[in-house]
C-alpha cells in the first residue's frame, strides 16, 4: 500500500515539473511588482504561499496599494477565482474512490488552470497522492520565485524592476490572446472589459470607483453581456 502511495506520488511530482518551472519564472514578475507597489518581500512570499493563484494575487496587491477595503478585495477575488470551482467540480468526475472529503480540502489548494489541465489527462484515477506530488513543485516554484523577484526588486535599479514587473502581465496576455483568436466571444468579453476599464479611469463622472470595485464591474458586465449575445450551446449526445 505504501509503495502504491509513494508510487503516485512520485509520478505527480514527475507530471508537476514543467508547470512548477514555468510558475518559478511568471512568479518572479509578481515578487517585483508586489515590491514596487510598496509591500516588504515577507509580505510578497506570504501571499504567494497562501494563495496560489496568479490573477488574484496580482489583483489583491493592487487593491491594497491603491488602500482599498478588505470588502473589495474579497469580491474581487471571489469573482476571479470563481473557475476553480468550476474545475473542482469537472475534476471530481476522475478521482479515485476513496478520495475523502478531507483530501479534496487539503488538495484543492494547490487546484490551478494548469494543474487542473494535468490531472484532467491523466488517464488514470487520480489519487490524493498524485495530487499532493502534481502540487508540489508547482508550490514551490511559484513561492521561490516570488521571494527571488522581491529580493531582486529590492536592490536592482528602479528602471530593471519597472521593465520585469509587467513580466506576469505578458503572461496573461498569452493566456487571453489565443481564445480570442478562435472564439468570438472571448474577445467580445475582452473588448468590453477594456472599454468600461478605460471609461471608469479616463471618465471624471466614474472616477469615484475604487479600483477593486472597478474589476469587479468590468469582469461582470462583459461576462453577463457576452452571456446574453453568445450563449454556449450544450452538446448534446
Amino acid at each position: 500500500m505504501a509503495g502504491k502511495i509513494r508510487s503516485a506520488y512520485l509520478r505527480g511530482f514527475k507530471d508537476g515539473l514543467p508547470t512548477g518551472l514555468g510558475y518559478l519564472s511568471v512568479s518572479f514578475g509578481f515578487g517585483i511588482l508586489a515590491v514596487n507597489l510598496g509591500l516588504s518581500v515577507a509580505a510578497a512570499v506570504g501571499i504567494s504561499a497562501t494563495n496560489l493563484t496568479s490573477a488574484g494575487q496580482v489583483a489583491g496587491v493592487r487593491i491594497i496599494a491603491a488602500g482599498g477595503t478588505l470588502a473589495e478585495i474579497v469580491m474581487a477575488l471571489f469573482v476571479i477565482n470563481l473557475r476553480y470551482a468550476l474545475m473542482g467540480v469537472s475534476l471530481t468526475q476522475k478521482l479515485a474512490p476513496g478520495y475523502t472529503l478531507g483530501h479534496r480540502i487539503l488538495s484543492s489548494f494547490f487546484l490551478t488552470d494548469e494543474i487542473f489541465a494535468v490531472a484532467s489527462a491523466n488517464q488514470e484515477p487520480v489519487t490524493p497522492a498524485y495530487m499532493y506530488g502534481l502540487g508540489t513543485l508547482p508550490f514551490i516554484g511559484w513561492s521561490l520565485g516570488t521571494l527571488l523577484g522581491a529580493a531582486a526588486g529590492e536592490i536592482l535599479p528602479p528602471l530593471v524592476t519597472a521593465a520585469l514587473g509587467i513580466a506576469i502581465y505578458g503572461m496573461f496576455v498569452a493566456i487571453v490572446v489565443p481564445p480570442m483568436k478562435v472564439d468570438r466571444g472571448v474577445l467580445l468579453a475582452v473588448t468590453i472589459a477594456i472599454l468600461l476599464s478605460c471609461a471608469i479611469y479616463y471618465l471624471p463622472f466614474l472616477s469615484f470607483i475604487p479600483d477593486g470595485i472597478a474589476m469587479i464591474v468590468c469582469a461582470l458586465v462583459s461576462s453577463c453581456i457576452v452571456a446574453a449575445l453568445r450563449p454556449v450551446r450544450e452538446v448534446e449526445e
